[in-house]
């Protein structure tokens, strides 16, 4: 009976997570799930968790006291730390379950999605990461409008700040609740909100320091749980790999063919689009740039880059080990199967490989990674959207730069407690919902609205207000229309009998949109503002590369 609600909570838990792999999302609707028994081993390892991180963030907010130190950390992280936050807020369960269930299933082939979301860093190296550090303060949003007008393009990143965070948001508060819900037999309502005043604690009181060493601790804890099941399987074949593979060829259905690729995608359109939207999404995601702010210059921004890419190539590497580890060791065990397939799906395979290899201490302790997982991203979310309203929009928008440290500060802390409410409140009306879409669109949606107006902005001297205001919400607006007329919402989710839009992944069209309405509408403005911006290009290039004049760290 244990071993039954464990694989029925954690197979919850991934749920939201799995939004960013929509082939392997789909199932029962959450909220029909009955309230299980409580698993003892997770409850003690999640309040250890919970415990922990409170501590961090009292420890923090008495070191919290300006506006560098909410949404910076007062530039003090250092490049290691940093790449390590970064890497515990990139790596979700999505990560660790989806991605392992997709090589369980497809072999080979389910690398298609950490490719996708590997080959992003390499486009923020290269491209974002020194000249965000030289030309930002806080937000993204100080990079855009360094040389542009401020208020259009500071509501048009808040904007596609706002958009990406309540979808994260949604999804990631549904799986949270759902995951307390089973720990502690609690109503679903309850447990929704005991995770949106967690999050609100987390960011209200220790800013960006708490959030960042909450996310330390997570990645620690994800990579930790994920080394240990990969050695415990790689145990099993005298730590050969070869042998590893080759048992799994052996034992699955497809044979030789999952270790050739092919069998994910369903045609090139849908490939190319996933593609896009993984690897620029990445580079558009405002928690993810809100990161590199933190550090104390330009150098350290390219170490946070360089560590961030070493922790998730790693992690990626391990889920590969684990999903053929599931197929060896999970699969030819009937114990864990249930009418010819997995019990609770393919999502189980590394749930039910940790408890294969560690019994059911190791998926106590896997159940509580997958806790802090959520906790930590909505963290991190939630300081970017209250970011993106005090600073973007309050201070920059309203009181037009005027606006002092403590009033910025009370907006911003008022702005969390809202979105706390705000997420409590969409987790409950979500709860029976299918959110596959969610954190599929997040990504398109950066990739569409954020990150065209950010690298144009940052390169190209013929941008103009005009131009990014025109592409960046016409590349908003085109993700958002495509994405509810697609299979995903216009069939899943309003029950029409066929979708308008043909395609799941909207971001191969509404990416061209965004970049051509830029373009487009930048060359046709002959105002006079238009001509002053594209002479302050040259201020904003030496800028970007020397990294004179931007915001120090206090320490």
């Amino acid at each position: 009976m244990m071993r039954a609600r464990i694989r029925r909570m954690l197979a919850l838990a991934a749920l939201p997570a799995l939004a960013a792999v929509p082939a392997l999302a789909a199932g029962p609707d959450v909220g029909q799930t009955q309230q299980q028994g409580t698993n003892f081993t997770a409850i003690a390892m999640f309040a250890g968790f919970v415990i922990l991180t409170l501590f961090i963030t009292y420890w923090a907010a008495k070191r919290t006291r300006s506006r560098a130190d909410f949404y910076a950390a007062g530039g003090g992280i250092t490049g290691f730390q940093n790449g390590l936050a970064i890497a515990g807020d990139y790596m979700s369960a999505a990560s660790f379950l989806g991605i392992s269930a997709l090589v369980y299933a497809s072999g080979y082939d389910g690398l298609i999605y950490s490719i996708g979301f590997l080959v992003g860093w390499p486009i923020i190296v290269t491209l974002m990461a020194e000249r965000l550090r030289n030309l930002g303060k806080y937000t993204f949003a100080d990079v855009v409008s360094y040389r542009l007008a401020q208020t259009p393009l500071r509501c048009l990143s808040a904007a596609g700040t706002l958009v990406v965070v309540a979808f994260y948001l949604i999804a990631q508060m549904v799986g949270a609740g759902q995951l307390i819900k089973l720990l502690f037999g609690l109503d679903y309502n309850v447990a929704v909100v005991l995770v949106g005043v967690l999050m609100v604690l987390y960011v209200t009181f220790g800013g960006m320091l708490a959030t960042t060493w909450v996310q330390i601790v997570k990645a620690t804890l994800l990579l930790g749980g994920a080394t240990l099941i990969a050695v415990l399987v790689l145990v099993q074949f005298g730590f050969n790999p070869a042998a590893l593979f080759a048992r799994a060829v052996e034992v699955h259905p497809k044979h030789a063919a999952i270790m050739l690729p092919g069998a994910i995608v369903a045609n090139p359109v849908e490939a190319i689009s996933l593609g896009l939207a993984l690897m620029f999404g990445t580079a558009g995601l405002p928690h993810i740039l809100m990161r590199f702010f933190t550090v104390a210059d330009a150098k350290e921004a390219r170490k946070s880059v360089f560590w961030a890419t070493t922790f998730i190539g790693y992690f990626y590497i391990l889920t590969f080990i684990i999903g053929f580890g599931a197929i060896t060791l999970v699969a030819t065990n009937s114990f864990y199967l249930d009418g010819g397939g997995l019990r609770g799906g393919a999502n189980m395979a590394a749930v039910w490989l940790a408890h294969a290899v560690g019994g059911n201490l190791l998926l106590g302790f896997i159940s509580a990674v997958a806790f802090a997982t959520i906790l930590a991203v909505v963290s991190g979310l939630t300081l970017a959207g209250a970011s993106a309203v005090s600073h973007d929009l309050y201070a920059s928008v309203f009181r037009l730069g005027r606006a002092n440290e403590r009033d910025e500060l009370r907006v911003s802390k008022i702005t969390t407690l809202v979105l706390g409410v705000v997420a409590i409140v969409l987790g409950i009306a979500f709860e029976t919902q299918n959110i596959a879409f969610m954190v599929g669109l997040a990504f398109a949606i950066a990739a569409s609205a954020n990150f065209p107006v950010l690298f144009l902005s940052m390169y190209w001297r013929g941008l103009t207000t005009l131009g990014a205001v025109v592409g960046g919400w016409a590349g908003l607006l085109t993700a958002l229309v495509l994405t509810v007329l697609s299979p995903s919402i216009w069939v899943a989710v309003l029950h029409n009998p066929a979708p308008i839009f043909s395609h799941n992944a909207p971001a191969l069209f509404s990416m061209p949109v965004a970049f051509i309405g830029c373009w487009l509408f930048s060359i046709l403005d002959n105002s006079a503002r238009a001509r002053s911006e594209k002479e302050l290009f040259e201020a904003q290039y030496i800028r970007s590369q020397t990294g004179i004049g931007a915001e120090g760290a206090s320490h």
